[in-house]
């Protein structure tokens, strides 16, 4: 049996600079992704033209719209890169020009040319939940998030808010409040069913 060995992390993208190669329809669902998820996310994206729902999107968002071919000189101070256009080529292009230069980089629908995959998102408040099916159903990632987004209860933030308030009264060790958070969390699933 396959074993997915993705290393799940919740990038701060606020405050890190990102790029998206292609103004088109796969960039701009790449684009939509990412401000639901982040909405402060700081984002250029690249191409010779642009979605009019991209540029409307832009405008809502503190995202930079360059009307350019690409070319590796957008990659100068990035962290991470998208690339969505509709040619094979360029997308392998910007794929070198990342790994050339450490940057973190997924061709959309390619995932042999991906460092990480954007998997479906739940977000309740401070409650997020990434799923991945390890680049292989983009479908199944997104039929997951519907259900979670519906079997996960509206209020679960104030639950979070809750325990973070009560976590900082308890006394002793880190050991001791791992132990009382765990005693104290143990049914919460179960109780919400």
């Amino acid at each position: 049996m396959n074993q997915n060995e993705l290393y799940p992390i919740f990038l701060k993208v606020a405050q890190l600079n990102v790029l998206i190669v292609g103004g088109g329809n796969v960039g701009l669902e790449k684009l939509t992704f990412l401000l639901k998820s982040s909405p402060s996310a700081n984002v250029t994206v690249v191409a010779p033209e642009f979605h009019s729902e991209l540029v409307e999107l832009a405008k809502n968002h503190s995202v930079e719209l360059i009307h350019d071919v690409y070319n590796s000189s957008y990659l100068q101070e990035k962290h991470m890169v998208i690339a969505t256009t509709d040619v094979v080529a360029v997308n392998i292009e910007v794929y070198k020009d990342c790994k050339e230069r450490c940057i973190l980089v997924n061709v959309a629908d390619n995932p042999p040319y991906c460092d990480f995959y954007m998997g479906g998102i739940v977000t309740k408040g401070n409650i997020k939940i990434a799923i991945s099916t390890n680049g292989k159903s983009p479908t199944l990632a997104k039929r997951l998030r519907q259900f979670f987004e519906e079997v996960i209860p509206e209020n679960i933030d104030d639950l979070a808010q809750n325990l973070n308030a009560f976590r900082k009264t308890i006394k002793g060790d880190f050991q001791d409040k791992v132990d009382t958070l765990n005693t104290l969390t143990k049914g919460i699933i179960n109780k919400n069913q």
